[in-house]
C-alpha cells in the first residue's frame, strides 16, 4: 500500500458502501517523501498499531466517528484492553481512494465533484501548537510561499516558538509530492462546503486537544501532527489512517525531539538529502529519478536508541509493559549525545 504500512482487503469498497480492510503497519519507516529507506525500525508497526488504537478507541468513547473497528489476534478482532501481546494488524472500515489524474502536467481533482460518498478525502491536516526547528513553515515563510499574516503572526517567528493558539495547515495527500495549499484550494479540489471545511478544523483541533493531554501525563510536549479524513456512506466526516503515533507527530521532552524527527536530522546532514532537495526544485512530479544516490543507513546504535523510543512511548502512552524497555526519560538524555 505504501512506505510505512499494506493493506489487506477483506471486503472491497463500492460506489455507495465501506469496506472492510486491515493495516498490517509494518517496520519499514520513509522521510522527506523518499518511501522506504534502508533501514527498519524493529517492532515499530506494533508499537505504532498499539497507539493508534488507543487513540482510535479514546475518540470513538468521545463521540468522534473513525474507522476503527479493531485489532486482530489469533483471527479475533479485539479492543485494546483484550490483547493479550502486542499486533501489528487494525481491522478498519475501508473507504474508497479516489486519485486525481494528471493532465498536462497538473493534477486533475474533477473526480471530486462527481463522486459525493465513502472515499478518502485527498487532503493532510496538520495542526501545530508550536514552530520547531525542522518545522516547514520556516522554509515557505523564507521563500514566500508563505505569509506571517497566513500564521496570524506579526514578526518572524524564531524555531521553538510556541503559539498561543493552535494553527492549522493543510497539504495535499494523493500527489507524488505534498504541497501545502489555502484553505480556498482544499475546499475547491476535495469539493467541500464551508460547513464541512469547518467541521474538519473543529474536529482537529479537539483530537490536538486529545493528544496534547494524554502526550503531557508522560512528559512529552506536543508540537505538531497531522490527520486524515474521508466521507462515509453518508458523508458523514470520519477520522481515518493512523494518529497520535511518531511518525505522525513530532513530540519534543525539554525541547528534544522523540519521533521520526531523530531520523530527519541525521538525513539532513547528509549529501543525499540535499540532492533530494534539489531534484524537487527542477520537477515536483517525478524529482526521485533524478536522485543518483541512494539514502545512507542509520548509525546501527542511533538506530536501536530510536527503536526503543518507539516502545518506550507505547508502554508509558497505553500504561501497559507491552515491550520490555527502558523508561522513556532515560532514553530520551541519551538522544542528547546524537543531536
Amino acid at each position: 500500500m505504501g512506505s510505512v504500512k499494506d493493506l489487506v482487503i477483506i471486503k472491497e469498497p463500492k460506489e455507495n458502501k465501506s469496506g472492510i480492510g486491515r493495516f498490517i503497519f509494518s517496520d519499514r519507516y520513509s522521510v522527506f517523501d523518499w518511501g522506504e529507506m534502508p533501514d527498519k525500525i524493529e517492532e515499530k508497526g506494533k508499537a505504532i498499531c498499539l497507539v493508534s488504537a488507543y487513540f482510535f478507541e479514546k475518540l470513538e468513547e468521545l463521540g468522534i466517528k473513525t474507522h476503527y473497528l479493531g485489532l486482530l489476534e489469533d483471527g479475533e478482532v479485539k479492543k485494546l484492553k483484550d490483547l493479550k501481546r502486542p499486533t501489528n494488524i487494525m481491522e478498519i472500515k475501508l473507504l474508497r481512494v479516489l486519485r486525481p489524474e494528471i493532465k498536462n502536467g497538473e493534477y486533475d481533482y474533477s473526480i471530486y465533484k462527481k463522486e459525493k460518498v465513502n472515499f478518502l478525502i485527498p487532503l493532510e491536516v496538520i495542526y501545530r501548537n508550536s514552530l520547531p526547528e525542522g518545522s516547514s513553515v520556516f522554509k515557505r515563510l523564507k521563500e514566500g510561499s508563505l505569509k506571517l499574516s497566513d500564521l496570524g503572526l506579526k514578526e518572524m517567528p524564531q524555531p521553538g516558538m510556541i503559539l498561543e493558539n493552535p494553527i492549522i495547515d493543510i497539504s495535499t495527500k494523493l500527489e507524488k509530492v505534498d504541497r501545502y495549499i489555502n484553505f480556498e484550494t482544499a475546499k475547491e479540489i476535495a469539493n467541500l462546503s464551508e460547513e464541512e471545511l469547518k467541521e474538519i478544523k473543529e474536529k482537529t483541533l479537539f483530537i490536538n486537544k486529545l493528544i496534547t493531554e494524554e502526550t503531557k501525563r508522560i512528559g512529552l510536549f506536543n508540537e505538531d501532527g497531522k490527520f486524515e479524513f474521508g466521507f462515509d456512506e453518508e458523508r458523514n466526516l470520519i477520522l481515518v489512517d493512523a494518529l497520535g503515533t511518531l511518525d505522525e507527530c513530532r513530540f519534543t521532552y525539554n525541547q528534544i525531539p522523540i519521533s521520526k524527527e531523530l531520523a530527519r536530522i541525521y538525513y539532513r546532514k547528509t549529501e543525499w538529502y540535499q540532492e533530494v532537495e534539489k531534484a524537487k526544485k527542477i520537477d515536483k512530479i517525478n524529482w526521485k529519478s533524478l536522485v543518483k544516490i541512494e539514502p545512507p543507513k542509520l548509525p546501527l546504535e542511533f538506530k536501536k536508541l530510536i527503536e526503543d523510543i518507539y516502545l518506550a512511548y507505547c508502554n508509558e502512552l497505553t500504561k501497559r509493559e507491552w515491550f520490555p524497555v527502558s523508561p522513556l526519560k532515560e532514553l530520551l538524555e541519551k538522544v542528547k549525545n546524537y543531536l
